[in-house]
């Protein structure tokens, strides 16, 4: 089959426009910034983990006020309930009707700081949204805009008044990133920006946006690359240290952010490289270790994975 190797070339500027506007406010971090991209050219959503003080709030906002979309966000907090993320019904006496106040949910682009700090009941009520991109409130259900896009951070530090999170709600994230540490360099920028002015602009409208998302569902994947997905994540499974491996909706995941790739890298298909890049992303939440892993990190189990799973040929 021939497919078209290059897109338009005004979807290439676009994207690269987004992550440039970006990167004036935001120090480094390229690969970050382009990873929220692919989650939402996926319709996905985003698990960001990091020591405090390095962005993670930061790159989320940052990302929603150049794209134009709504931005909310949520502080995680053990007293949280359902009803201060999706809202609830208010009784008016003067009309003696009920009038829906709508939570933080309802936006586009959805912070949640420190999901687990929520209580395992408050997280529940985001299951619905990430999934169906829509809430149910008194039995009454609420479409969510489109597109919608929930971005959560935790912090692989904290031990104390958190919450494990459930493995039905991570499987849900798109993928997970690991915001690291400035180098030297990006950090002595990072001092010297703290007093700039000039914050991010708008270049995209919602139109483009939507418009852009459509287009990556048009990305070719051929047959092989597709077979290549589902083996990695079943090998995923019968990995040696790993006692949960990916289920079907990381092999969904990967055939999703891999469209996304490809699109960021002014292609109109997908290559292996691309799935190999997103391996980690993909799957490093999704992963739950046994003790025969000992201490070796998830990273570097999905490296091994890579390294086992034959890489297929790319047709002509």
């Amino acid at each position: 089959m021939t497919v078209s190797s290059r897109l338009p070339q005004e979807t290439f500027a676009t994207l690269n426009g987004i992550i440039s506007e970006c990167q004036k406010t935001i120090v480094g971090k390229k690969g970050d910034l382009e990873a929220l991209l692919i989650g939402l050219l996926s319709e996905g959503h985003i698990l960001l983990e990091g020591v405090p003080g390095v962005a993670k709030t930061t790159l989320a906002k940052t990302f929603a006020e150049v794209i134009g979309l709504d931005f909310k966000r949520i502080q995680g907090s053990a007293d949280t309930l359902p009803s201060d993320l999706v809202g609830t019904n208010i009784f008016e006496p003067a009309k003696s009707s009920f009038r829906l106040q709508k939570g933080p949910i309802f936006t586009s682009i959805l912070l949640i700081d420190e999901i687990n700090r929520n209580s395992p009941r408050t997280n529940s009520a985001v299951l619905e949204a990430m999934q169906e991109r829509q809430v149910t409130i008194s039995g009454e259900t609420h479409p969510l805009p489109r597109p919608f896009m929930a971005i959560a951070t935790r912090s692989p530090i904290e031990f104390q008044g958190v919450f494990p999170l459930p493995e039905v709600l991570v499987d849900r994230f798109l993928l997970s990133m690991n915001v690291e540490y400035p180098s030297v360099d990006e950090e002595v920028e990072i001092t010297n920006r703290i007093f700039s002015r000039d914050g991010p602009k708008q270049i995209v409208k919602r139109e483009q946006l939507i418009h852009l998302i459509d287009l990556a569902k048009t990305v070719y994947v051929a047959p092989n690359i597709q077979s290549y997905i589902v083996d990695l994540v079943q090998r995923s499974r019968r990995l040696t240290g790993v006692s949960l491996g990916g289920s079907p909706r990381a092999s969904i995941a990967f055939s999703k952010a891999s469209r996304a790739i490809a699109l960021l890298r002014n292609r109109a298909y997908v290559t292996p490289d691309d799935v190999k890049e997103l391996a980690p992303l993909v799957l490093r939440h999704r992963l739950v270790t046994s003790t025969l892993a000992g201490n070796v990190p998830v990273d570097e189990l999905v490296k091994t994975l890579l390294e086992e799973t034959p890489i297929p040929k790319l047709t002509e």
